[in-house]
């Protein structure tokens, strides 16, 4: 699983990532067997190969500050190999780590145009956790008759609350705070392309005033499919397209798991309001909620960091597998 690089095809990173995909996967397809088509190879996307597979293949979007992996480490750890293990054709997807939603909802409309390309099918379903599920929403608000579906996992549809505490109203261009954020988003950027070769463009600016105060509305305004007017399950479906949701509303889940520190003080600013550490279970809930109170915190809900979860709370693929035998029982 995974992209094959090749030399940049265009000045758009998105549209170069499709063509390079779409190229590989159809130039040299001996080359890039088991990475273009999903489901270990088989042609049909399913096991047995007799099996045609599901109808519309599987793409995942990665939230902020993420990529296909680091390393090693996938971000999707284990659910990738989970979700094909029960037949499904998934491919993983890679846009800016730091971008607006908009930029980097254009990237991945782009690498879903390609794997359409690839797969010879009419649609996909998209599977977003956290800012990736605003992505996703991007993609089906300009092109619905390429989405199926799309599945949310953590995501801040009404903003996030530990953002607008920290950045709201010290974002505007001449500030010395916007100054830092900028000199932020390039090191990063420099940092992404040193460790990972990935040369994306960053703009931490763009990110977070997408997350706080009136970006959020702004984008909501755009694209307000599947998202309710308060604290509760918005549209199941509009149009063709289906919406679902699920998150989790802890934050200390494993004590061996550095992490869960970090995401239990960023959740201070929540006080008394369910949250997973960075997305409160209101601001998540979007389409049909499929689940809203999950031992899970923000990482748990990618599996993340390597398992390390809760040990009584069901483990954090299984809602992905599930999710893929729902839609596939309506013909999905």
């Amino acid at each position: 699983m995974g992209f094959l690089r090749l030399p940049v095809l265009s000045s758009n990173p998105g549209r170069s990532r499709g063509l390079q995909l779409a190229i590989a996967c159809l130039a040299i397809p001996l080359l890039t067997a088991g990475r273009c088509g999903g489901g270990g190879g088989n042609p049909g996307g399913g096991p047995g190969g007799g099996d045609p597979g599901p109808p519309y293949p599987i793409v995942l979007a990665h939230g902020a500050l993420g990529m296909e992996s680091y390393g090693p480490l996938e971000y999707w750890f284990g659910i990738v190999s989970a979700l094909e293990d029960a037949g499904n054709d998934v491919h993983v997807t890679q846009v800016s780590a730091i971008h607006s939603s908009t930029v980097r909802g254009e990237q991945l409309l782009e690498q879903v145009e390609a794997i359409l390309i690839i797969t010879g099918k009419d649609k996909v379903h998209l599977i977003g956790h956290s800012q990736g599920g605003l992505d996703a929403r991007y993609v089906a608000g300009v092109r619905p008759d390429l989405v199926a579906s799309v599945t949310t996992v953590g995501s801040p549809h009404k903003g996030a609350l530990v953002f607008d505490e920290l950045f709201d109203g010290i974002l505007a261009d001449g500030t010395f705070t916007a100054a830092l954020l900028d000199l932020f988003g390039s090191s990063i950027g420099v940092l992404l392309e040193l460790l990972f070769g990935t040369s994306d463009p960053v703009d931490a600016r763009a990110a977070l005033s997408n997350l706080v105060g009136s970006g959020i509305d702004d984008f909501n305004a755009l694209f307000p499919n599947g998202l309710p007017a308060g604290c509760h399950p918005g549209a199941a479906q509009v149009g063709d397209v289906r919406y679902y949701s699920w998150t989790g509303k802890n934050v200390l889940t494993n004590f061996l798991d550095p992490t869960d520190t970090l995401l239990g003080l960023a959740s201070v600013v929540y006080l008394f309001q369910q949250n997973d550490g960075l997305v409160t279970v209101c601001s998540a809930q979007f389409g049909d909620v499929l689940e809203d109170d999950y031992w899970m915190n923000h990482l748990d809900e990618v599996n993340q960091i390597l398992g390390l979860t809760h040990l009584f709370e069901v483990d954090p693929k299984t809602p992905y597998v599930q999710h893929a035998t729902r839609l596939r029982n309506l013909g999905l």
